[in-house]
C-alpha cells in the first residue's frame, strides 16, 4: 500500500500571482492592519485592498482580525459585511456579490490537497458568493463552491456542494433544510 510522501509535494501549475516583494509586503500589512484588532477603520482597509489589486465596492465593512491571503484575487461588491476572525483564503479568485454578510469565524477556502496522490498535491477552486448570500458564524465554504443568490449557510455548517438560490443549508456536510423567504 502506498503512503503519503510530502518530499514529493508539487503545487504545479499553481501561481499565487504578484511578485515576491508584493507577497511579502502584503504578508506584513495583513498581520498589522487586517489580522489585528488595533485598526477597526473600514476605509483604510478598503484602500489597502484596492492598492494590492482587489476590487472593492462601496460601503464594505471589514471587522478586526480578518485574514486575507492574496487580495489581488479578491472581488467584493457593495454593502458587504465581513465579521471578526474571518479567513478568506484567496489562492485563486474569490468573488463576493452585493449585500453579502459573512459572519464571524467563517472560513472561505480555495485550496485543499489531493489525498489520493502520495505527493499530496495542491488543488484549488474559486469561490463565488452571489448577491444577498449569508454565511453564518463559524461556517466553512470549501473550494469550488458557488453560493447562488440569497442562499444561507447556517452557523457551523460546511458547504461541500453548490448552494441553490434562496435556500437555507445546515449541517456537515450542509444539506437543504428549507426555502429562504424574505418578507
Amino acid at each position: 500500500m502506498k503512503q503519503t510522501d510530502l518530499f514529493f509535494y508539487n503545487n504545479f501549475p499553481y501561481n499565487p500571482g504578484g511578485n515576491v516583494f508584493k507577497r511579502v509586503l502584503w504578508y506584513y500589512i495583513n498581520i498589522l492592519i487586517f489580522k489585528s484588532s488595533l485598526f477597526p477603520f473600514y476605509a483604510l482597509k478598503n484602500r489597502l485592498l484596492r492598492l494590492f489589486g482587489a476590487t472593492i465596492g462601496k460601503e464594505v465593512e471589514i471587522k478586526p482580525c480578518v485574514n486575507i491571503k492574496y487580495p489581488w484575487w479578491l472581488t467584493i461588491g457593495n454593502e458587504v459585511w465581513i465579521g471578526e476572525n474571518v479567513w478568506i483564503d484567496c489562492l485563486v479568485p474569490v468573488t463576493i456579490g452585493n449585500n453579502v454578510c459573512i459572519s464571524q469565524g467563517v472560513m472561505i477556502l480555495t485550496g485543499s490537497h489531493n489525498y489520493k496522490k502520495p505527493s499530496f498535491d495542491l488543488i484549488t477552486g474559486s469561490v463565488v458568493l452571489e448577491d444577498g448570500v449569508w454565511i453564518g458564524a463559524g461556517a466553512i465554504v470549501n473550494q469550488g463552491i458557488i453560493a447562488a443568490s440569497h442562499a444561507v449557510l447556517a452557523s457551523g455548517s460546511v458547504a461541500t456542494k453548490n448552494l441553490e438560490a434562496y435556500t437555507v443549508y445546515q449541517g456537515n456536510p450542509a444539506v437543504k433544510t428549507r426555502v429562504r423567504t424574505i418578507e
